[in-house]
């Protein structure tokens, strides 16, 4: 089922992607494509777990639309990102040392992001909306899976894998560059509960509290434009 939706939200990627815009009768609008990669600093804002951020990268595909007479462009983009985050836990029950448990999650993402350009189109206020589908938070050491989470009895670190695999972000950044290449820098947040899902499981706890969870993203990215 997650590999059909999965295929779903590509073509629709594509579709965003590719998108043709119509040529005004007085005015040149400028179509580009472009290339994006760079690295990421990701977390979860959450009073449920400790985390700590952790670093990745991304990659994708960018659609432009510039009409040079207009005070903003728009953009239409796809990427792919995989990151790593830590969530505190202890080897068992009776144990008070605590340990990081490392977690990767795959993410796609797609973004309609406006333009307003500050020093023509060399310096630019990135915004937009942006729809992601994710993997499971995917534990690096399987030797990890029956930790304890910090703060709970008999939450188990493989408990938590299984999260909300459909998000919506809000996006803010800025990019800046000359020609064919520009630096962008973003900030990516999640409007929607990444740990939604967990609270459809009975795992038992004493305490009553739900699972809630934003996802909070850095990117710093180079893009060249054809």
């Amino acid at each position: 089922m997650q590999k059909k939706q999965f295929i779903l939200l590509l073509t629709f990627c594509i579709g965003f992607v590719t998108i043709t815009v119509a040529q005004h009768n007085t005015y040149k609008i400028k179509n580009g494509i472009g290339v994006i990669g760079g690295l990421t600093q990701y977390d979860i804002i959450t009073d449920n777990f400790e985390t700590k951020s952790g670093t990745g990268f991304i990659g994708g595909l960018v659609a432009t639309v510039d009409i040079p007479h207009k005070w903003y462009t728009v953009s239409y983009g796809f990427q792919f990102s995989q990151n790593s985050i830590e969530i505190t836990g202890r080897p068992s029950l009776t144990t008070i040392t605590q340990e990081p448990i490392e977690y990767d999650i795959k993410m796609a993402q797609v973004a309609f992001l406006l333009h307003v350009k500050l020093l023509s189109d060399n310096l630019t206020l990135d915004l937009g909306p942006q729809l992601q589908y994710n993997s499971e938070l995917e534990l690096k050491n399987d030797d990890q899976k029956n930790f304890i989470i910090q703060g709970y009895d008999n939450l188990f670190a493989e408990d938590i894998s299984d999260i909300s695999k459909f998000n919506a972000n809000g996006v803010v950044g800025a990019s800046a560059g000359i020609g064919n290449f520009r630096l962008r820098a973003t900030y990516s947040y999640g409007f929607t509960n990444i740990f939604g899902k967990l609270n459809d499981n009975d795992f038992n706890l004493n305490n009553a509290d739900r699972f809630e969870g934003n996802q909070s993203m850095l990117s710093f990215a180079l893009m060249i434009t054809f």
